[in-house]
């Protein structure tokens, strides 16, 4: 019996913030990943008895497939660390971190990170008036997967009115940043090494939204970008820096915005690091992952054999 065989992996996958069904999807590519590279598995629907469940089955690692509030803010990892289960991904403090948009900004910007200017405020002091000459992005603080995520443009003459709603899910702090026009680009990290840099190119030339991300057809990855071949190793140094700076573990994958159109100002900003980047079969990791020449299995497997604590 191999040693993969005698370990025991539990996926986390689901939970209960906005990206559930994005972590569904992704823990079930992982497992049966997993299934297929020899460990043995168990799926888990991560409920709020995930404590209670986890010390029950004990296993030897878990997968963390989570993505969004709880699965990728510390919180999940917090929970793992007190019942010393080894996991995958970064840890507490630099989950933690980066999930909040304004602080990982601020120190990546402290580490010579270029970033987009922006403001962070209450929804409704944004709501009332432009903040900030538009065109500019209007984001939730702690989200992912482009939830809350909206587009100001310059004929607008007032803020989008759905920021005053009663139902707004995302929070009352919201982050105000400069418009960056441009092309879409992206670089995954495993361990302390940079992968290839991927553009995104959207089906409608749209903005990298929701559907853009998850839906077969709703965007097309090129890998490796072609770009200059210094920008291109400047967004690898870039993102192993943002990786490294917030105290990344396991895999990470930071997104940029590069304008070097025709009429472009040739500006390249850092948007944000994900430390739980999506794993489906439509996900930029595994694809960059493959471009380095590591199946999919073979990814799944370093993850695991990375699992720690105290990360």
């Amino acid at each position: 019996m191999s040693n993969n065989d005698m370990k025991h992996v539990a996926v986390l996958m689901g939970g209960f913030s906005a990206e559930r069904e994005v972590s569904l999807s992704s823990g079930e590519a992982c497992a049966t990943g997993l299934e297929k590279a020899g460990y043995q598995v168990t799926r888990i629907d991560v409920a709020r008895d995930i404590h209670s469940i986890l010390n029950e089955l004990r296993p030897d690692v878990a997968f963390n497939a989570l993505h969004g509030p709880f699965g990728e803010d510390g919180l999940i990892q917090g929970i793992l660390e007190y019942l010393e289960i080894p996991y995958t991904h970064s840890g507490v403090l630099a989950s933690a971190l980066a999930m909040n948009k304004d602080l990982s900004k601020r120190v990546a910007k402290s580490a010579g990170i270029p970033v987009a200017s922006s403001l962070v405020m209450n929804r409704l002091e944004a709501a009332e008036e432009h903040v900030m000459t538009p065109p500019y992005v209007i984001k939730p603080v702690t989200e992912g997967s482009s939830f809350g995520v909206l587009i100001v443009r310059e004929d607008m003459p007032k803020p989008p009115q759905e920021l005053f709603s009663e139902s707004w899910p995302y929070g009352e702090r919201i982050m105000v940043e400069k418009y960056v026009a441009g092309r879409e680009l992206t670089c995954s990290i495993m361990g302390d090494v940079a992968l290839g840099v991927t553009e995104i190119v959207t089906k409608d030339g749209g903005w990298y939204d929701f559907d853009a991300k998850y839906a077969f057809g709703g965007s097309k990855h090129v890998v490796p970008a072609e770009i200059k071949r210094n920008i291109y190793q400047k967004i690898q140094t870039l993102s192993l820096k943002a990786h490294l700076v917030m105290g990344c573990r396991g895999v990470s994958r930071s997104d940029f915005r590069l304008d070097d159109g025709l009429m472009g100002t040739g500006e390249l900003v850092w948007l944000e690091v994900n430390t739980q980047p999506g794993m489906t079969p439509t996900s930029l990791v595994p694809e960059q992952a493959v471009h380095a020449g590591h199946s999919f299995e073979e990814l799944l497997r370093w993850m695991v054999e990375d699992a720690s604590c105290r990360r």
